[in-house]
């Protein structure tokens, strides 16, 4: 069945956000009022071009008004969910009317290609067995999805409710640790884990003591034995969860907003010497400069190597509270 809970979405900038996604009755009603204006504009249509032959006398082949009721109304259908998704940010006249709006997984606008994922794939939904698979789908799946939604990778959300405005949850390095913070490289860090971090930060408050301390060593060891430069000493397991979140943060916000650096201009090309008058013999080449004292001639070894940097400290992660 499907759950009622919040869809979690994580934004470029790493920063995750919750919705909450529409439930079969409200995404029936609204089709029922997209369908209820295609089928109006469908009649419209075929009345408008009936009185124009009527009008003009033209006495239009059977096999020609076939081919206009099995190409133009279909066009017609797919063409209305199609070009109000891609060009109203998710919304058509139904989804509107009931605070609706179609997103992709990642919580940005839908484009021309998912509106016409959807559009194709509303075929199956609705149209064979009069909708008994989208209800099916949408019953079964998390986030409220049919077919269309989970071959197109989008989300129907709820933008009007008793809820309260989704908010950003950031997180600020802690008091003293804003230098290690800056250095933490947090390249392998995956999306997963740090959702498990950011889902730990939000509710540790309201943990038992005794499962707190497990599950934060459960997050922190792994992430102290993998990530440099390992965490100094008399950091606490949490202190290190909430550097290694903010340091992600931040790496994803630079990321976004950092522009490629420009390719620096070809250097000039050096001006040719002119070549000497006819009979006249060519200057001789300019003398080597002498290399500076104390460096080796030429065909010697180089300077030897200097003693190879010491490898980093083991980190044998932290040890349980008492």
């Amino acid at each position: 069945m499907a759950q009622l809970e919040s869809a979690m979405m994580v934004t470029p900038e790493a920063v995750a956000l919750e919705f909450r996604t529409a439930n079969v009755g409200s995404r029936i009603l609204a089709y029922l009022i997209d369908l209820a204006i295609v089928v109006v504009g469908a009649f419209a249509g075929l009345f408008a071009v009936a009185l124009l032959g009527q009008a003009t006398d033209v006495v239009v082949p059977d096999w020609v008004a076939l081919t206009i009721v099995l190409v133009l109304l279909p066009s017609w259908w797919l063409g209305y969910f199609i070009a109000f998704e891609a060009l109203w940010r998710g919304r058509t006249p139904g989804k509107a009317a009931l605070g609706l709006r179609v997103v992709t997984k990642e919580g940005a606008p839908v484009r021309f290609r998912h509106a016409a994922i959807r559009s194709l794939f509303g075929v199956v939904d609705f149209a064979l067995a009069g909708g008994f698979f989208a209800v099916v789908f949408i019953l079964l799946t998390r986030d409220n999805q049919r077919l269309g939604d989970l071959v197109a990778g989008t989300l129907v959300l709820r933008e009007r409710s008793g809820l309260a405005a989704p908010a950003a949850v950031t997180f600020t390095a802690p008091a003293g640790l804003e230098a290690y913070t800056a250095t933490l490289d947090t390249s392998r860090l995956t999306t997963e884990e740090y959702q498990a971090v950011r889902t730990f930060l939000l509710r540790a408050a309201s943990l038992p003591p005794g499962p707190r301390n497990a599950l934060v060593l459960q997050l922190a060891d792994p992430l102290a034995l993998r990530l440099r430069p390992p965490p100094p000493a008399g950091i606490t397991p949490e202190q290190f969860l909430r550097c290694v979140a903010a340091a992600y943060q931040q790496r994803q916000r630079q990321a976004t907003r950092v522009p490629p650096s420009p390719q620096p201009p070809a250097p000039l090309a050096a001006p040719a010497t002119p070549a000497p008058p006819a009979g006249q013999p060519s200057p001789p080449p300019a003398p080597l400069a002498p290399p500076p004292e104390g460096a080796p001639a030429p065909g010697q070894a180089g300077t030897p190597p200097g003693p190879p940097a010491p490898p980093p400290p083991a980190d044998g992660g932290f040890a349980p509270p008492g």
